[in-house]
């Protein structure tokens, strides 16, 4: 009987491994399967049961990283998608690596020339300036959910983080506040409409949701850049190729934007008080 459910057990931590590592990175749970296959031949070579473990998770992480660097932007091609780059390029780089190693970087190749050229004009601009982009799209497949976005499903779809300046040296910074990207607001000042609070009145509770979750410690060393965010904005905008923009409504106003491209997203979606959402 225990014997039983301690081999449940493991089938269902498997099983769990699979689903999460499929859910987030989409070839997670396939890479892990895949990686399973050695472990009888681990269990060969490696004598010591302690260090057995070490072994199977390292040969899963050397074909992961591998395929995720190697293989998979190969294999993405038919599917129209490709991978923003690695490393700063063109003044464009992830914020979060994790984004990449995620394989959570991957648009249509319009949209990574559109946000490549945008990056450039405004490195050209400000020459300490980095664009940081955040979640883009899976490599294959159109319509599958990349959690928890509601559109980035498609490869046209990507988010770029704020530009903001160091607050003690009021130097602008290629950082942010957030350990990953999002959930850390630039909230609404007195007399500019709270579109969350709203939205929460409307019971729309996952609309703050993220906010609630991420730490806020880094933001006390963080200034939003408003005149860059304005010329970051302005550039988005006017980029031919790019026909839709969602940012939180009071950062509309207090920008001064007015272009017809920046559309409200609903409050059905999460917060754009801490990133720009682009798409083509």
């Amino acid at each position: 009987m225990i014997q039983q459910a301690l081999r449940f057990t493991r089938i269902l931590s498997h099983v769990v491994v699979f689903i999460l590592l499929t859910v987030f990175t989409q070839v997670g749970g396939i890479i892990y399967l895949l990686s399973r296959r050695t472990h009888p031949l681990i269990m060969r070579k490696v004598s010591q049961p302690v260090l057995q473990p070490l072994a199977k998770l390292g040969i899963f992480l050397l074909i992961y990283v591998v395929s995720t660097l190697a293989v998979i932007p190969l294999l993405a091609k038919p599917f129209g998608k490709v991978p923003l780059p690695l490393f700063r390029t063109s003044h464009l780089q992830p914020l979060r690596l994790a984004t990449c190693l995620m394989n959570r970087h991957y648009v249509r190749p319009a949209l990574k020339q559109a946000v490549l050229e945008i990056a450039d004009k405004m490195g050209r601009q400000h020459p300490e300036t980095t664009v940081n982009y955040l979640d883009g799209g899976f490599p294959f497949f159109n319509s599958y959910p990349m959690l928890p976005h509601l559109s980035h499903n498609d490869g046209k779809k990507l988010d770029l983080a704020f530009l903001y300046l160091d607050k003690t040296s009021g130097a602008p910074s290629d950082n942010a506040p957030s350990i990953i990207g999002y959930g850390v607001c630039e909230e609404p000042r007195p007399g500019e409409l709270n579109t969350a609070a709203r939205c929460r009145e409307q019971g729309y509770k996952c609309y703050d949701a993220l906010r609630q979750i991420v730490p806020q410690q880094h933001k006390q060393h963080y200034v939003f850049d408003s005149m860059r965010m304005k010329e970051l904005m302005s550039t988005i905008t006017a980029h031919a190729e790019i026909h839709k923009v969602y940012i939180e409504p009071h950062l509309r106003t207090r920008l001064g934007l007015d272009s017809d491209k920046i559309r409200f997203h609903g409050c059905g979606a999460v917060r754009h008080d801490d990133h720009i959402h682009i798409q083509l």
